[in-house]
């Protein structure tokens, strides 16, 4: 199993999320996933990689392009950025990876911010997404609303920290962190060598 640590609101992980069922159904590999709070860490590492950058932030939007277009995906781009609700979108986000629908969420919540312009986390994205994912938005979002959810997203944020993950999204392999979508074959790779064992 790869943990699959990543955080709504970052842009390239938009390339992970929606191909990793694919992924999981032609390999066998699983996928635990594993939000967290990706802006918490960059603002304590004084890391905001696009914020007064154009350049950069026009190679971002033209590289997720490119990849995206390797994949098969449409999105439209540039997509809204940054989030104005990215916590938010990520406490529902715990809500359902404890619950077991994480994954639907999260794939509603990032096609529906790339692929119509709705920013993940704000209305009519998130409400959209949890009914998706086959759940009741207004108790789910008053959940996400509360104490308990914030310090949960909290937990999960320093959780993250403590693994050595930095940036969204990441993939744990028996503690070895592989950070961005062009890694994720990598650690699949590395997860197979750990399966089949030492060499005879």
């Amino acid at each position: 199993m790869i943990d699959f640590w990543f955080s709504i609101g970052s842009t390239y992980s938009y390339l992970s999320v929606m191909r990793l069922a694919d992924i999981q159904a032609e390999t066998g590999i699983e996928f635990r996933w594993r939000p967290f709070n990706v802006r918490s860490i960059m603002i304590e590492m004084d890391n905001i990689p696009f914020a007064r950058k154009p350049a950069k932030a026009a190679y971002m939007w033209r590289d997720i392009e490119r990849r995206a277009a390797m994949y098969g995906m449409v999105p439209k781009l540039p997509a809204p950025y940054p989030l104005a609700e990215l916590e938010r979108a990520n406490r529902v986000a715990v809500i359902a990876a404890r619950e077991g629908w994480c994954e639907a969420y999260a794939r509603e919540s990032y096609r529906r911010w790339f692929e119509l312009g709705e920013p993940a986390g704000s209305e009519p994205n998130i409400s959209a997404s949890i009914e998706k994912a086959g759940r009741e938005p207004e108790p789910i979002l008053r959940q996400a609303d509360s104490d308990a959810a914030k310090a949960d997203l909290a937990v999960a944020t320093e959780q993250a920290k403590a693994l050595g993950i930095f940036g969204s999204p990441s993939f744990l392999v028996d503690g070895e962190v592989f950070w961005g979508d062009d890694r994720l074959n990598d650690a699949m790779r590395w997860l197979r060598q750990i399966e089949s064992g030492p060499p005879d």
